[in-house]
């Protein structure tokens, strides 16, 4: 079944390429509507409505996930589907790439309303007195940490746990989005769902530093520099994980990332990440060929891992189980 996982996690993959995000009934959409209604009922200012929040909201994926598997233990063509329809919901490099080309676009045409009106498809800031260099700036920062995010995370944890992982990684970021932010309806309650997240992501945001580093040759960039820049700023964001990608991407397209960013109704003031001059329109089909080329790393290792580490845990695991029990029984007689 190790085999079914690898294929389902490269079909969907594919599927996300050729198709990119379902435009109507996406999946996570509902369960955003879901986790909303939810919010609704049990909503109160302190953290242990949050947590009790995010156990529901993400722990329901993650069992249907299991049961899923379960009803699949023995159909390997089925379990496949399953991932591989699991994998297309979740995933959402081509929609970022997209995106990132889009703005690149309006911003060498000098249609600043185009960019600043499409800036909402990426992040969160407010767009309205922002100039090419801060809209080209939030696109980058948005590329990076987002390919950890859309892609690079689904796939390590669809690799490490299958379909739950897909499921409840998903459910937890997006939950993050809903309730994570900063504000004073959320300062509290929404604390669970973003350390949750921040958890979920430790490994899944290194792991994409170090590929947008090997990445870097594919949009002409420098691996000695974009190392270098990793290893210096990636600790100084605030964020324990947005920093490893942005960082990396700063240093693989040569720009200097970070500065004040302006929310809807609050702004932060972020360390500079990376040397050189700030991004520009030329800078952003760079930031997504080295997504796209992230992308397709991080499916390699997942795809392997089902079939390499994933086979050595099942057995140690197996063995482990064995000794337990043949203790227990000389234990009883």
């Amino acid at each position: 079944m190790r085999q079914a996982t690898a294929v389902g996690l490269v079909a969907g993959y594919a599927l996300d390429v050729l198709f990119g995000d379902p435009r109507r009934w996406h999946p996570v959409a509902g369960f955003g509507r879901a986790a909303g209604a939810l919010e609704r009922r049990i909503y109160r200012p302190d953290r242990a409505a949050g947590a009790a929040h995010a156990a529901v909201a993400v722990g329901v994926p993650v069992l249907l996930g299991i049961a899923a598997t379960a009803a699949t233990r023995h159909r390997p063509v089925a379990r496949a589907a399953l991932v591989a329809a699991g994998t297309w919901t979740v995933l959402g490099g081509r929609t970022l790439r997209h995106e990132a080309e889009v703005m690149g676009r309006a911003l060498r045409d000098g249609d600043l309303p185009a960019a600043r009106q499409r800036l909402g498809h990426l992040c969160g800031r407010d767009p309205s007195a922002l100039e090419e260099p801060e809209l080209a700036r939030a696109t980058v920062e948005s590329v990076a940490e987002n390919t950890s995010d859309a892609v690079v995370a689904p796939l390590f944890w669809g690799a490490v746990a299958g379909l739950p992982g897909l499921l409840g990684y998903r459910a937890a970021n997006t939950l993050d989005a809903m309730v994570g932010h900063h504000s004073p309806r959320y300062a509290r309650f929404g604390t669970p769902a973003a350390r949750l997240d921040d958890l979920l992501n430790l490994v899944p945001s290194r792991l994409t530093g170090l590929l947008t580093v090997a990445a870097a040759p594919v949009a002409r960039g420098d691996r000695e520099r974009a190392l270098r820049v990793w290893r210096r700023d990636r600790n100084d964001h605030p964020s324990p994980n947005a920093g490893q990608c942005e960082a990396a991407m700063a240093g693989a397209l040569g720009v200097r990332l970070g500065g004040r960013n302006v929310y809807f109704g609050r702004s932060e003031v972020r360390p500079f990440l990376g040397d050189g001059p700030r991004p520009e329109a030329r800078h952003l089909p760079r930031a997504a060929r080295i997504s796209g080329a992230v992308g397709l790393a991080a499916l390699g290792l997942a795809a392997a891992y089902p079939l390499t580490v994933g086979r050595l845990v099942d057995v140690v695991s197996r063995r482990a189980v064995a000794l337990g029990l043949s203790a227990v029984r000389r234990r009883g007689r």
